[in-house]
């Protein structure tokens, strides 16, 4: 069977997005036939403004990624911080260089998924994925929600909980909140059921 090739796409300030990346990796590689792989959005803020808002160091094992390199791939998961609501600037500037595949339409009817990190529960939790949605459907991507199979775990009120039926979340509140154990499983759900998605679209494409 050929292979469907995922690629997850985020960006990550203070670390957050990343540990959620990693784990939708292992979700979406646990699934047979897929082969997951993790790029970062590059970077636009100058050294001197990261180092003031105490940004992590950028990993050395994830490689960034260009706009015209999505069109390698058969689906895509991406994953940003909210900044008032919206995808952070650094993945709006991203899409915006995806002039060339919007005018091809090249990426039209593949598969994508988002997955986010908030400061609190004003943050954006539904509304940045929301104006997210909004760049997938210009480039004719096929929006693929988490909806509320992820179970028991999506009615959790015993704690605090990021993610929605659009995709997985957490919350970094001042930045030293780490995502938890059921945003982590939650995580890694997101990307296996993602991927099983994934795999059924390439199989029935006619292309």
């Amino acid at each position: 069977m050929a292979v469907t090739k995922i690629y997850i796409v985020y960006y990550s300030l203070h670390g957050h997005v990343e540990t959620m990346a990693r784990e939708v990796l292992r979700g979406a590689n646990s699934v047979p036939d897929v082969e997951a792989t993790l790029w970062q959005i590059p970077e636009t803020l100058p050294e001197k403004i990261l180092e003031k808002v105490k940004a992590v160091p950028r990993p050395d094992d994830v490689p960034e990624i260009q706009g015209e390199q999505l069109g390698e791939a058969d689906g895509f998961m991406f994953g940003f911080p909210s900044r008032f609501g919206v995808m952070a600037s650094q993945v709006m500037t991203f899409f915006d260089n995806t002039n060339d595949l919007w005018t091809s339409q090249a990426l039209a009817g593949k598969p994508a998924g988002i997955f986010w990190s908030t400061g609190f529960h004003g943050g954006g939790q539904e509304l940045t994925a929301l104006t997210a949605v909004t760049k997938l459907a210009h480039h004719g991507m096929i929006f693929v929600p988490l909806g509320y199979t992820f179970g028991k775990g999506m009615y959790e009120m015993g704690e605090v909980k990021g993610g929605s039926p659009y995709g997985s979340g957490t919350y970094a509140a001042d930045g030293s909140r780490e995502p938890t154990e059921l945003e982590i499983q939650q995580a890694n759900y997101h990307g296996k059921y993602f991927a099983g998605i994934a795999k059924k679209l390439k199989k029935r494409s006619p292309v």
